[in-house]
């Protein structure tokens, strides 16, 4: 557990712009590359500080195309179409994922609140995908994902993705030095309908899964909202 590797450490602090200040390890990966694209924190930093982000979209491809969600409006609409109930079992979810790692006996602050450190309701569209994309069970994040494959937003195209242990360590040695700028279109992408067919499948901690080719059905009645606004 929060095993990370120094290139890995390295190429994430590159992303972020400063080191990590908790440990971490990551959970998905670009198909591609193999570079890190969300990340598990442990719930305290180095001095104790209570972590409240599990997830951590740390790609800059991916955090470019949902960024650009948000600025057209995402965090409005997501939290208009999708159930409240929807949202707050993506709240509780997260929190009990993130509390199952406080170690038994801790006495000191802990983290709160649920994806992202959010109470209620839609606040960081990036805490949700990392959430959805590392496997949790987040109706936001399943949003999310259907509006980048429609194009809301002029978001772009994101990388494929796999879980990081469905990576063999010969193909990331391999290409752990193909990293891309923040920012740069220089990559090998896919449309955004490189996402999870069924994300209670990926979740499965299996490793087997890629994400590929298919979009959540945005009439599966599960209150997600999935779909594109106009």
């Amino acid at each position: 557990m929060w095993e990370l590797s120094e290139r890995d450490r390295e190429i994430v602090a590159g992303y972020l712009g400063r080191p990590l200040m908790s440990d971490a390890e990551v959970v998905v990966r670009r198909r591609d590359t193999a570079t890190p694209v969300v990340i598990r924190n442990a719930p305290f930093t180095a001095d104790g500080t209570p972590m409240p982000t599990l997830y951590w979209l740390v790609d800059p491809v991916w955090r470019t195309a949902v960024s650009r969600l948000e600025s057209a409006g995402g965090v409005k609409h997501a939290d208009a179409a999708i159930d409240p109930e929807a949202v707050a079992r993506a709240h509780a979810s997260y929190a009990a994922e993130r509390d199952a790692f406080v170690p038994v006996d801790w006495t000191g602050p802990r983290p709160s609140a649920g994806v992202g450190g959010t109470r209620q309701g839609v606040k960081c569209l990036h805490a949700h995908v990392a959430h959805v994309l590392a496997g949790g069970d987040d109706a936001v994040g399943r949003w999310v994902l259907a509006q980048l494959a429609a194009g809301v937003g002029s978001c772009g195209e994101v990388p494929e993705v796999v879980f990081a242990d469905a990576v063999p360590a010969v193909h990331a040695s391999a290409v752990s030095d193909a990293v891309p700028a923040a920012g740069s279109s220089a990559v090998t992408a896919v449309h955004a309908d490189a996402v999870p067919d069924a994300v209670t499948d990926v979740g499965s901690g299996t490793g087997s899964a890629v994400y590929a080719d298919a979009v959540p059905d945005a009439g599966s009645g599960s209150g997600t909202g999935a779909g594109a606004w106009a």
